[in-house]
């Protein structure tokens, strides 16, 4: 059979079907190989931003210049979004959807067997059909599950519901036997979806996704699950209680804000208000006085006052966060946001992602600075001499371990962008 080059670009979803995918072609008889050498280059693409799609078409022509032999086949978000695009660029053989990604391993077969044809696309309905129930796979110290896909919201500024369809969830036996199997070999699982506080609503009985964690803890051996991102009002009561109660659930929490005045929220289709979004974070702190509390924050959506961006900084600033995803905001074809007036010139969102980014790196470090002299539990990395501790700051190691172990280290110092485990004498 012949090589193929698979590269993932997004979120964790989309790495964990990227895994599925390299998964089945070797599981057919293809073989990784370097992008400039395979003879089939998967670019598993994003749509979130306009430099998103840019990146996967940046993709194509470095792939065309590097290996023009190679055969080009687009999937993921790009893909399900703007298809005749895509395959229009140089190169590209096949375009596949989110609707088909699961069948890309069998087109690719076909593909070599028979005799060849002119550029295919092959897109459908994202939310047709049941979940596609991708399990990862490879040597990454730290998989992605994918036990949820789609988002049954519809934010105005948001291609996703688009492009991935309605709220699915993973069978909660398929996902117990996935993690058992996963604990086998990794130490850390993080479980994830693009939105994964919804796990369980589609199913019979309408299980939460306290509920799963509490049987993956009963029923498996895992080290440690780290939970990808969950929308603020899903951080319920029971599930902070759980993360609080078992020292095998990271403590990092991601909920993402986008905005912190209530006006802007409104515009957005954002389903909660500033106050609703504070109290949840608040409560965070309160169950896990050491977690890492993350956000994503856009900037510059339209109509964003000068008022209503300083409503935003002031409410990041009272909160206890110690990491921001800072979004400039890029019109999305065919979503309500992108036809709202008012659009923020580009030099005015650039400064407010700026401002946004200073305070996200100023609340990093005085975080980091409390864990001088403490004990952190960490997850070693593939990266020779590099950790992650479950409150999701990396700690370059004082020696190096094996990767894929969790290990306990003090902390003696800070580096640019993280900590530095105290040597032992």
């Amino acid at each position: 059979m012949g090589t193929f080059f698979l590269e993932n670009f997004g979120c964790r979803t989309a790495q964990a079907e990227g895994a599925a995918i390299a998964a089945d072609l070797t599981a057919r008889g293809y073989t990784p190989a370097g992008a400039d050498e395979a003879d089939w280059v998967i670019l598993n693409t994003c749509t979130v931003t306009a430099a998103a799609d840019e990146d996967a078409r940046q993709a194509v022509y470095r792939v065309r210049r590097r290996n023009p032999a190679a055969r080009i086949l687009i999937t993921g978000c790009y893909a399900q979004r703007a298809p005749r695009q895509a395959a229009a660029l140089p190169g590209v053989l096949w375009v596949v959807g989110n609707s088909h990604k699961a069948q890309i391993a069998s087109l690719i077969a076909e593909e070599d067997a028979g005799p060849g044809c002119p550029t295919r696309i092959c897109v459908g309905d994202a939310g047709a059909g049941a979940f596609w129930t991708a399990a990862p796979s490879g040597d990454r110290t730290r998989p992605n599950l994918k036990i949820q896909d789609g988002c049954s919201f519809h934010c105005s500024f948001c291609v996703i519901p688009a492009v991935r369809g309605h709220s699915r969830s993973a069978p909660e036996a398929w996902v117990i036997e996935q993690v058992r199997r996963l604990a086998g070999r990794y130490r850390e699982i993080v479980l994830s979806g693009i939105n994964l506080g919804r796990w369980g609503r589609d199913l019979p009985g309408r299980p939460r996704l306290a509920a799963l964690l509490r049987r993956l803890l009963e029923q498996t051996e895992v080290e440690r699950l780290r939970l990808s991102s969950l929308e603020p009002m899903d951080l319920s009561d029971e599930l902070l209680e759980l993360m609080a109660g078992s020292p095998r659930i990271a403590r990092h929490v991601h909920a993402p804000l986008q905005s912190g005045s209530d006006s802007v929220l409104r515009r957005m289709r954002r389903w909660y208000r500033a106050r609703h979004y504070a109290e949840r974070i608040r409560k965070v702190r309160a169950w896990l006085p050491e977690a890492a509390i993350g956000a994503d924050v856009m900037a510059g959506f339209p109509g964003e006052t000068d008022h209503e961006f300083q409503e935003t900084l002031r409410f990041i600033e009272a909160l206890p966060f110690t990491y921001l995803h800072v979004f400039t905001y890029s019109a999305r074809p065919g979503t309500p946001a992108a036809a709202l007036p008012d659009q923020v010139p580009p030099p005015v969102r650039k400064e407010r992602n700026r401002l946004l980014r200073e305070a996200a790196a100023r609340k990093n470090r005085e975080f980091r600075a409390r864990m001088l002299g403490r004990k952190l539990s960490v997850v070693t990395l593939e990266q020779p001499g590099v950790a992650l501790s479950d409150n999701y700051l990396k700690v370059e190691l004082a020696r190096p371990r094996e990767p894929n172990r969790i290990v306990e280290v003090e902390i003696g110092g800070l580096t640019a962008d993280g900590l530095r485990e105290r040597p032992v004498s």
